[in-house]
């Protein structure tokens, strides 16, 4: 008798319980986070992002929203329909470099990823650099990517003219770039990121696939043409086949906030961030990018949310 009740007692207890760990398995901070059009690599980022601040802190809730990509994203945050949106380097620090100094203003929380720009084409193709495209059908990205703003840039930089000197064609979807290679109706693929999912497919085909960047004598060209542009390095074996670097330009890309997102929140999601870079670094190939202290050399401080400022004090990487 005294077992039995002791087990009812154990059972009621237990069923008192439940709810209390059902309320403490819930987000206590819930946070929506635009991406950009399926097959591209904000999405996959988004996803990598979503499950490695879960891990480390089950609190932040963070739900994902497919767009159209940077233009779009940017305004959805200004009238507040977003609290964070992934945007590319073009576009961000075209948006940030143009706000009032007192108004209520975007600002930068975490950085994703430098992203270097490519152009792919099928291993067997006769390209073989930028100025092989002329007269070319080039899938150059989507209409909202600043990653097709990036694409512009490099040919103008290469004395191309990019709506002239080859057929652009503006992807509805990321993911049609690769499928479009593949079927003959695009020559090649313009791209950014070594996480971009176009990239890896054409890679992965069975014939196999060959990147190039812009010819060495035009990449100073091309970063005198926006201040966001970076030389960078896509080191050998990014991708299967690359047997050598491949030296090109692209620019960072940024985790903004609209105006006004609350301090401590992002305080708290850029601590998670911090924590849970290894596991975004597993899911995302250029997640090891994405430590804030990347914010300090290559965004001027008055672009950080305060937030971000306050966890890069607290960490003694002072922005300047």
């Amino acid at each position: 008798m005294v077992q039995r009740r002791d087990l009812l007692l154990g059972m009621a207890a237990l069923a008192a319980s439940a709810p209390v760990r059902a309320q403490e398995s819930k987000p206590t901070l819930r946070l929506t986070l635009g991406t950009a059009t399926p097959g591209g690599s904000f999405p996959a980022f988004g996803r990598a992002l979503v499950a490695a601040v879960h891990e480390v802190d089950p609190g932040v809730g963070i739900e994902p929203r497919i767009t159209k990509g940077s233009t779009e994203n940017l305004t959805l945050l200004k009238a507040a329909e977003l609290d964070l949106a992934l945007v590319q380097g073009e576009y961000a620090y075209e948006a940030l470099s143009g706000q009032g100094a007192n108004d209520p203003s975007l600002k930068v929380v975490a950085p994703i990823d430098a992203s270097p720009g490519l152009f792919v084409v099928p291993a067997g193709s006769s390209i073989r650099g930028v100025q092989d495209l002329r007269g070319r059908a080039v899938a150059l990205g989507t209409r909202g990517s600043g990653f097709t703003i990036m694409g512009r840039t490099v040919l103008q930089g290469s004395g191309l003219d990019p709506t002239h000197d080859i057929s652009p064609i503006l992807l509805d979807d990321a993911g049609d770039g690769a499928t479009q290679v593949l079927d003959g109706r695009a020559a090649a693929l313009w791209g950014a990121s070594l996480g971009w999912p176009g990239f890896k497919t054409l890679a992965d085909t069975p014939g196999g696939a060959r990147f190039f960047g812009p010819a060495p004598e035009a990449i100073p060209k091309i970063l005198a043409l926006r201040a966001s542009m970076r030389r960078l390095t896509v080191p050998a074996g990014s991708f299967r086949g690359q047997d050598a670097p491949i030296e090109t330009v692209g620019s960072w890309s940024f985790i903004l906030a609209r105006p006004e997102l609350d301090e401590a929140a992002v305080t708290r999601l850029v601590h998670a961030i911090d924590r849970g870079r290894e596991t975004l670094a597993r899911l995302y190939p250029q997640g090891r990018e994405s430590d804030p202290r990347n914010l300090v050399s290559n965004v001027p401080a008055a672009w950080l949310h305060p937030g971000t400022a306050a966890f890069l004090h607290e960490i003694g990487a002072r922005p300047e």
